[in-house]
């Protein structure tokens, strides 16, 4: 286990991962520091998904599949019985691959879960975390006029700002984000790493990624999964540049993958 050099805000300890009678993840073990970026890397299948699914417990939704070994959020088990999911959720958010705001308004995407948790004691508080979280998430100046026009009728990449935001309202501590750029074109990708270097002032970031140069422009520290196992975790720029394992030599420079 490398030191981050950061304290660990969620950790992994003999984590595996069973759909049925298939193993998807062995053993990992991962510290992913506060207020960092963590990326995902590896080939498709690897396990990088199943692992980052594993974090707010959406694998729960899938049937057949079983999870066994530790996951922790500053230090608490989360699969403890006390745990109340949906609470965990709200602490652990997530930025999907594809786009996917309600096919409500703009406004009422961001406000839906601050107005279901209750964060809001009134109109004029929630009309501020929703301007706050667009202003956070790089979008507010680009549909402060329009707040009332359907979520749906945005570009993809405001589209996927809009998603960040959304995942903002409910004042999470970790972010997840499952591929979140792979549907976006190389300007609004572009937008979007611009605004995960800045939310990680105020957030813990795990992202999947395919996209290596991805990885080492807005992570910190770099996990290498192969074959639903960590081959490698370190500092990206490390991961990148002196790679301790021949595995994840050969993946970044392309010999499979």
């Amino acid at each position: 286990m490398i030191e981050l050099g950061a304290a660990a805000k969620m950790q992994t300890r003999k984590l595996n991962v069973f759909y049925g009678a298939n193993q998807a993840l062995f053993d990992v073990e991962l510290d992913i520091a506060e207020k960092r970026v963590t990326a995902l890397i590896g080939p498709s299948g690897c396990g990088k998904s199943t692992f980052i699914r594993c974090l707010n417990r959406m694998n729960d939704t899938i049937e057949g599949c079983r999870v066994s070994g530790d996951i922790t959020l500053d230090g608490r088990d989360i699969y403890d019985r006390a745990v109340d999911v949906v609470q965990l959720r709200a602490r652990v958010g997530m930025v999907f691959q594809k786009p996917n705001p309600f096919p409500k308004s703009i406004y009422e995407n961001v406000a839906y879960g601050p107005r279901i948790h209750g964060l809001a004691a009134n109109g004029t508080e929630l009309d501020e975390i929703v301007a706050t979280s667009l202003r956070r998430a790089a979008l507010f100046d680009e549909v402060a006029d329009r707040m009332n026009t359907p979520g749906t009728g945005l570009s993809g990449g405001q589209q996927q700002r809009l998603c960040i935001a959304r995942a903002i309202a409910i004042s999470p501590e970790v972010i997840l984000m499952d591929e979140p750029c792979s549907a976006l074109d190389p300007i609004a990708t572009a937008k979007v790493e611009e605004l995960i270097d800045e939310l990680k002032a105020h957030y813990t970031i795990v992202i999947v990624t395919h996209n290596m140069q991805q990885a080492a422009r807005v992570s910190q520290h770099t996990a290498f999964f192969h074959l639903g196992e960590i081959v490698e975790f370190d500092e990206t720029e490390s991961i990148f540049t002196n790679p301790s394992e021949t595995r994840t030599q050969d993946y970044i420079t392309g010999r499979f993958g």
